[in-house]
């Protein structure tokens, strides 16, 4: 069996519906990271009204910063992850509540793509804050429920780590190569649609430019999506177990300083902070590296290049060796997978780098939400799942922040900063954090 087939050998094998649902997710996550690369040139291109914005203020006095496009388009991409992942703890809670998965990620599957469709008739700034905040709370509807099924999904502990690994290939999968789907369908446009018998589009002439091309792409995708979902996906039995239980994170543990779980959160965080660092900084690398811009892509699209290859085998391993010694092992990588961003002074050892990192969140992500699994009582997958997913998006979305801050202090500073969190959140996890598999609840 060739390379190709023992990658997709565990997958294939896998349980259907956790396949569909990941299936469900890496459309979903193929829409969003189109928008990544479709939204700000979209408003740099004259399309959006920007009248009256650009030339402000925010701020008072010293604290002021000058309105800017590029302040604006960074708002308008963030506003979805933060809205996302502080909305998951109360959307995962409502749908242990309810004792249901499935409306959940219809709803939030529908809002999503309907969002992303309306795009085509967005020609003013605030159109565009509005829509990617519904995204925003789309995503928070979704992400719960998903994880919490395919943890429900798990006919046992040693099967959850499989589920979540084969659940993330595909997630990370639409992540990484959405961009790149992007960028042809911007770039190929327009469409004449004429050859098709299709004489009007949304009773426009039928010409699409690249950009209502993007925006239709991601609403189809995510209405495919959706169908997968109403066809192939049902909740369980577990799902039904509804919880009365108010929203509520726990932080303090037991026996200890931290509850594990909010200690994953933590580290989760961290992480997503480290991934993210690299995503603001593409002219300062492409500059201290002397590289062509393809290289930046390859080396951005390094992380998710790993995750894909390394997820379902390390999820498996877990099941059977047990979470921790992986969950150890991914935080140890991630420390100097980070710093060497900042040392690093050729492309393929930036390259190199970024595999690295890849790998170890690879090693540690799937584990977290087995052990979160593992911990989870009966009915409140949703709520203690999104400690995780919530953690992740925020990381993420904190990250280009930080780095386009720190930056202006030295080159590698970002990253320092980032390998001591990650330092911070291996000790959460060593400390704070034990095996699961195997122990009795």
């Amino acid at each position: 069996m060739g390379l190709i087939g023992r990658l997709v050998a565990p997958i294939v094998g896998g349980d259907r519906r956790v396949i569909v649902l990941g299936s469900a997710r890496m459309v979903g996550a193929i829409g969003n990271s189109f928008l990544i690369v479709v939204l700000p040139l979209y408003i740099a291109s004259g399309v959006v009204n920007l009248e009256g914005l650009l030339g402000g203020q925010i701020g008072v006095g010293p604290a002021s910063v000058p309105v800017t496009e590029p302040l604006l388009i960074g708002f308008v991409l963030s506003l979805f992850g933060f809205l996302n992942s502080l909305s998951q703890p109360w959307t995962g809670r409502l749908s242990d509540r309810a004792g249901a998965r499935r409306p959940f990620i219809l709803a939030g599957i529908a809002l999503l793509g309907t969002a992303s469709g309306l795009y085509v008739f967005a020609t003013d700034y605030w159109t565009l804050v509005v829509l990617r905040a519904a995204q925003g709370l789309g995503a928070a509807l979704t992400i719960p429920a998903v994880v919490a099924l395919v943890n429900e999904y798990a006919a046992g502990a040693d099967e959850r780590g499989e589920n979540f690994g084969v659940f993330n290939t595909f997630r990370l999968f639409g992540y990484g190569f959405g961009p790149i789907l992007a960028g042809v369908v911007v770039e190929g446009g327009p469409y004449d649609l004429s050859g098709l018998g299709i004489e009007t589009v949304l009773g426009r002439p039928a010409v699409i430019d690249g950009f209502d091309a993007a925006f239709l792409a991601a609403c189809a995708g995510a209405y495919l999506s959706f169908a997968l979902v109403y066809w192939l996906v049902h909740d369980t039995e577990e799902s039904a177990k509804a919880s009365d239980t108010d929203v509520s994170i726990r932080v303090f543990g037991d026996d200890r300083l931290l509850d594990p779980v909010f200690a994953l959160g933590l580290a989760t965080v961290a992480m997503g902070i480290c991934v993210a660092l690299f995503a603001t900084l593409q002219n300062q690398i492409n500059l201290r590296l002397d590289q062509a811009p393809i290289w930046f892509g390859v080396q951005f699209a390094a992380v998710t290049i790993a995750n894909v290859v390394f997820q379902v085998p390390v999820g498996r391993a877990a099941d059977r060796l047990g979470r921790r010694p992986f969950l150890l092992a991914g935080f140890v990588l991630l420390v100097p997978s980070t710093l060497l961003q900042g040392v690093v002074t050729t492309p393929t050892t930036m390259l190199a780098v970024r595999l690295l990192q890849g790998i170890a969140v690879a090693f540690a992500f799937p584990p977290s939400l087995a052990i979160a699994g593992d911990i989870a009582s009966e009915g409140e997958s949703g709520s203690t799942l999104s400690v995780l997913t919530m953690g992740f998006g925020l990381g993420v979305a904190i990250g280009p922040l930080t780095s386009g801050f720190l930056v202006e202090y030295g080159f590698i500073v970002p990253f320092a900063v980032g390998a001591a969190l990650a330092v911070g959140a291996l000790l959460a996890v060593v400390t704070q954090v034990e095996e699961t598999l195997g122990v009795s609840a």
